[in-house]
Order: structure tokens, then sequence, then C-alpha cells
């Protein structure tokens, strides 16, 4: 049995096909202006990988805020769902899990069996997500991938705000003004940035040890911010952390025709 995946998302279109439950491909792509042909662009290269054609895929599932963009797809799941069966596939112990992505992040409570009690959802602002710690990597003139590594190394972090973008923009050119260094700045905004998410993390639930999925969870500055935080161990995915939406997506469509 052969499935696929798309999680569609205002950034990046992401595809997981499996094969006989395991994973066989993964594709990705700029989602741009177009989503459906992001999201065909991204199929295509997974099934080249994978070294299928399209007519070899029993079922499609879409997920992702542009999930209705993908016509082609035989039937959609919700973002929570994907991601619920996609961690529950990797942590089965896990029942708290947090996702941040490029521009929504949101925090899942699940039982034993993948299924969602209750979440939490913080798209109304990019001061949440990874399109915030993109924001302050450019005031700081500093490549992103590069934001994370460098806030581990500061002692310190100072008091910011990060309710509104805006700003936190204006806050961090007052300490480049300053001359704080820039370590203690990107330690700054990461902690800022965690004390958003702890804040929906606290309303749904706390353990000791949850998961978190979604492209921010590559960023290891982000990851031990949540972690002071909230006193707790966070689990990652060995790899593809920003992938595991589109494999829950797969899972789901393997649901429908089992």
């Amino acid at each position: 049995m052969i499935t696929a995946g798309l999680d569609v998302g205002n950034k990046f279109v992401k595809v997981v096909i499996l094969k006989d439950g395991e994973v066989a491909a993964r594709g990705h792509s700029y989602s741009g202006f177009d989503q459906k042909k992001a999201a065909e662009d991204a199929l295509s290269q997974a099934l080249i990988i994978a070294g299928l054609i399209r007519e070899d895929i029993s079922y499609i599932s879409a997920t992702g805020a542009g999930k209705a963009e993908v016509t082609f797809a035989n039937g959609t799941v919700t973002e929570v769902g994907a991601a619920a069966r996609g961690v529950i596939r990797i942590f089965p112990e896990v029942r708290i899990v947090v996702d941040v992505g490029a521009e929504e992040s949101r925090v899942l409570k699940i039982d034993e069996k993948g299924k969602v009690i209750d979440f939490a959802i913080s798209d109304k602002c990019a001061a949440g997500t990874g399109s915030f710690l993109e924001a302050m990597s450019r005031t700081l003139e500093i490549p992103l991938e590069e934001m994370g590594p460098l806030s581990l190394e500061a002692a310190k972090s100072l008091p910011m705000n990060a309710q509104c973008a805006v700003f936190a923009e204006s806050e961090v050119i007052s300490l480049i003004h300053m001359n704080t260094s820039k370590p203690e700045i990107a330690r700054s905004i990461h902690d800022a940035m965690a004390s958003r998410i702890s804040s929906m993390v606290r309303r749904v639930g706390l353990q000791k040890e949850m998961g978190m999925i979604g492209g921010v969870a590559k960023n290891p500055g982000f990851v031990r911010a949540l972690e002071r935080d909230l006193e707790v161990t966070i689990l990652l995915p060995e790899s593809h952390p920003d992938f595991v939406s589109a494999l829950g997506a797969a899972i789901a469509a393997a649901e429908k025709i089992s």
C-alpha cells in the first residue's frame, strides 16, 4: 500500500510518501503564490526519489493552511489531526506536543492513540512563529540558521517584549545601539518567544517530557529556551521535524483505505 501526505504551509510544502507503512521518500518546495503548483512540484520530487509514478499512490491526503488548494488530493485532514498522528508514530509516550512553524504555532494534548484531547493555536501574530525569528535575524544582520547556536553562547538574557514583532524589532535596535552583544540579544529574542509559547503549553498541560515538531524545532536556541522556561525535557525527532505533519497526513491516508 502506498499513500502520500502533503503539508501545505504558508511558506513550504512538505510531502511524505509511505510504502507499507514506512517512509519511502520526502519532497518539499516553496509555497509561493501558487500553492497547487508547489504541491505538485513537491509530490513529483518525492515520487522521483521513491522511484514511483502518481498512479502508484492509492490515496493522497492534504493538511496545512493551504490544503484546500490541493485539488488533486483524495481528502484532507486537520492540522492538529495530522500533527498528532505523526507525533504518536515517532514518540508513542508523548502526550504534549509543541509545533512551531513559519507562520503558526500550536500546542497539542494527545492520548495514547494519537487522538487530540485539547489544543491551543496562535496564528494572529508573527511573534510566536518562525517568521519572528527570521525578522529578528535580519535586524541583527546574521543568517537565520546562526541565530540558535549564537544564542547558546550568551550567559544572560535581557527582558524583551515578544507580544508584537514590530515592537520587538525596535527593542533589538535599541539593544544594538547600547552595544549589547549579539549572543545576548539572540538569547533574549529566543527567551521572549519561548515565554509566549510557554503560556500556550501551560493552558493545555505540562509534562516533564514533551515533543516538539515544526521547522523551529531545528533551532537549538529556541529548544533550549523553552526547556529553561518550562523546566522540562523536549524530545525531538531524529531528523526532519518539519515533515511530521506530512507524515501524519500520509498515515491518515493509509487509514482511509485500510
